[in-house]
């Protein structure tokens, strides 16, 4: 991975991992939210809690994890945050998003792309770990790259919530549009990515 586009990568996530745990998890949480946020958030603090502090976690942890040098020069590292990563980040943070997904804001398509959100997080996460286990290291990077680019889409979320405020979309039809739209593209951009990285030659870079 190019040094600029990890870099770049790393900023946005730790951006977004400090907001979500400041705000919701140290801060005034969801007093700010609208009244239907509010209400969710009231009633299921500790699945809340567990999604925010999990998926911040995997969004910290997951930069270090493309480090060609960290791999190279530290792969006790590598292994350790892989493990924290695959064992914790994202089953806890993953499974308590699906289980916040019933209850998401927007109705049923709302309720739909983020449920999918989680599932496809949680299953390319056990992909990549079955990966990594059979010492299938070309399939688990690949798997990992697809399982970041889903990650990743903490930050599309806010990018797009951003976007449609500033141009003061209806926040009811934007959230709906949103939930498909902060991860899908995602998905598209790290299958190429992944694609892209079949081969002798990739697997050397």
């Amino acid at each position: 991975m190019r040094l600029g586009f990890l870099v770049a990568l790393s900023v946005l996530s730790v951006l977004v991992a400090a907001y979500a745990v400041g705000v919701y998890g140290f801060g005034p949480g969801a007093a700010n939210l609208p009244p239907a946020f509010r209400e969710n958030f009231g009633r299921r603090p500790l699945a809340v809690a567990a999604h925010i502090f999990a998926s911040a976690a995997a969004l910290l942890l997951g930069p270090v994890q493309f480090s060609a040098r960290v791999r190279r020069r530290w792969p006790a590292v590598h292994r350790l945050v892989g493990r924290v990563y695959l064992g914790a980040a994202v089953p806890v943070g993953g499974l308590a998003g699906l289980y916040l997904s019933w209850f998401a804001f927007g109705g049923p398509v709302a309720r739909l792309g983020f449920g999918c959100l989680a599932v496809a997080w949680l299953y390319t996460a056990v992909r990549g770990y079955a990966a990594a286990r059979g010492r299938d290291f070309a399939a688990h990077r690949r798997w990992m790259v697809r399982n970041y680019a889903l990650t990743f889409a903490a930050v599309t979320l806010r990018l797009y919530l951003s976007l449609g405020h500033v141009l003061d979309l209806p926040f009811d039809l934007s959230y709906q549009l949103i939930s498909w739209l902060c991860w899908v593209p995602n998905l598209v951009v790290g299958e190429g990515l992944a694609r892209a990285a079949r081969g002798p030659a990739a697997d050397r870079r």
